[in-house]
């Protein structure tokens, strides 16, 4: 799963996807990053948007997610796996509303040290992330504004050499059986078939992406001077 990640910028967003964003970004877009429930750009089959990250179920009581019976519920991930029968999300994923989420990098905790220290994973190649998403629109019962927000989908990454590192070990589980949680990354070549293509032809894109791929290290410059 991810909570913090770096957003592109509305230039690159122009550049590489070809749309054009109405709105400013805001400074966080360009600083540490954002985090649950703050706004961030995506990219839908025909357009960018600004939106939450933090997906607002139909049946929400408010902006904040919530459940039918109105308690808070986290919605910034979503997994796979159970994304079709999800109450929060198996709406927009029936309906076909995948989104690609553009970061330059995104965070995660590492544990090998028996303490938090944030990673940051970038790619080698200097490009940017495109991230499986899905989006939908809310509309707010009191004002009538309609409010777009968005999910990262995540997928089990136990078998990843890199990625399995991610995240405190559960120490009543076995090391194969810990469901450690990552992003799904979607390649260039496979941005018009995650976001025109069938159900089918989108699940078929979700696969870990080969360590090499990955620039990373602790994302704080004084722990990653510590680790060297």
């Amino acid at each position: 799963m991810c909570n913090r990640y770096r957003p592109v910028s509305v230039t690159v967003i122009r550049d590489v996807f070809g749309f054009t964003l109405l709105e400013e970004p805001q400074p966080l877009y360009a600083t540490g990053g954002i985090g649950p429930l703050q706004p961030g750009p995506f990219i839908r089959k025909d357009a960018a948007t600004v939106g939450q990250w933090g997906l607002i179920p139909w049946f929400s009581k408010t902006r904040k997610p919530t459940g039918r019976e109105g308690r808070p519920i986290s919605t910034n991930n979503c997994r796979i796996e159970t994304v079709a029968t999800a109450p929060s999300f198996k709406g927009p994923w029936a309906r076909g509303q995948r989104c690609l989420i553009p970061a330059l990098d995104y965070d995660e905790p590492y544990w090998g040290t028996g303490r938090n220290v944030w990673w940051r994973f970038g790619r080698a190649d200097r490009d940017l992330w495109a991230l499986a998403g899905l989006w939908s629109e809310w509309t707010d019962p009191a004002t009538g504004h309609v409010v777009p927000s968005y999910t990262m989908l995540t997928q089990n990454c136990d078998a990843h050499p890199l990625l399995n590192r991610m995240h405190k070990p559960d120490p009543t589980l076995p090391p194969d059986g810990q469901d450690k949680r990552s992003v799904i990354a979607i390649e260039r070549a496979d941005w018009e078939q995650w976001l025109h293509g069938s159900i089918d032809e989108a699940m078929a894109l979700v696969k870990l992406p080969p360590e090499h791929l990955f620039a990373h290290g602790p994302a704080d410059a004084q722990q990653q001077a510590a680790l060297l």
